[in-house]
């Protein structure tokens, strides 16, 4: 079901340049470049970025420029490029969980008393547990793009050799899954972030609201199997807010880093309010927008 053409009917004339899954993976590219980049901010607040710091640094640009390549080998060798890409997308998600795994082991006290080797003081300072997963959820999101639905909605999804693998659900309802979960860490690293200040500033509520109401409704809509026009109109109105808030919440966090006369310092930047960190409620906005596009692919086509 093309889902954006149940609330705008013009777009069933309308013929994009990308297909969904296509635009799927361009921002699973882009997005893993950023998040090399945003690492790298928030591991040189320590001064000095050890050994094992540096592996999500590089993986992920250098693992966006290979998505890039992959989409280039694919116009004459699907079947490799589709290989290429699941490497990537596999390692993404172990990239994600060791990191994960790190930060928790930073935010425990394995010799402390018991009772307080865990608390919520010790997650709220030490670095993010949950940011490190974006590496995994990207790659969730490429590892769904790069197969193809055939036919579409039907949750059969086309492997290598003319295999087939059937889904308990389509492919949208598991991007829209995909969506919800990614809205929740987001939700839960900005809480975890923002309760370092104890929410002196009203505002700080409103990425909490956003993210409550994008996580609900994004779990709900892939949980109907034919869903109403207005079902999809209240989905897109959680996204745009998403999207609102995370560009919002960006200049507050710029504006917060620059001195009083406007002057920008990199120290302040690297360990000021993190202007990247709101841009994740903007980029599960831009996910959850392309989730409605037409979910028609023809076989012929490059997902790649």
């Amino acid at each position: 079901m093309y889902y954006l053409a149940r609330v705008f009917p013009i777009l069933n004339r309308v013929k994009l340049p990308l297909t969904r899954d296509q635009l799927m993976l361009l921002m699973a590219a882009v997005n893993l470049f950023f998040l090399g980049l945003d690492i790298y901010l928030a591991h040189s607040i320590s001064g000095t970025i050890v050994l094992y710091e540096w592996i999500p640094i590089i993986f992920g640009p250098f693992a966006g420029a290979l998505l890039l390549v992959a989409g280039i080998v694919a116009l004459r060798k699907r079947d490799l490029a589709t290989v290429i890409a699941n490497v990537i997308f596999l390692t993404s998600v172990a990239v994600g969980l060791l990191g994960a795994y790190f930060h928790v082991v930073r935010a425990v006290l394995p010799t402390g008393p018991i009772g307080a080797r865990v608390n919520i003081d010790l997650l709220v300072w030490a670095p993010p547990i949950l940011g490190p997963l974006t590496f995994s959820l990207v790659g969730l999101i490429g590892i769904s793009a790069v197969w193809l639905e055939d036919p579409a909605d039907s949750g059969r999804l086309a492997l290598l050799s003319k295999r087939r693998i059937q889904l308990p659900y389509s492919k949208t309802q598991a991007y829209l899954f995909i969506v919800g979960l990614g809205t929740l860490a987001t939700l839960i690293s900005s809480v975890l972030d923002h309760a370092r200040t104890n929410f002196h500033n009203p505002w700080l509520w409103v990425p909490i609201t956003a993210g409550v109401f994008g996580t609900v409704v994004a779990a709900a809509l892939g949980s109907m199997d034919r869903p109403s026009r207005g079902d999809i109109i209240v989905y897109i109105s959680a996204m745009v807010l998403l999207l609102i808030t995370g560009v919002v919440g960006s200049v507050l966090h710029i504006q917060e880093d620059l001195t009083a006369q406007g002057t920008f310092v990199l120290e302040r930047f690297i360990r000021g309010a993190p202007f990247l960190a709101p841009l994740l409620f903007a980029n599960m906005g831009t996910l959850g927008l392309i989730v409605l596009l037409d979910p028609r692919e023809s076989p012929t086509e490059t997902n790649i």
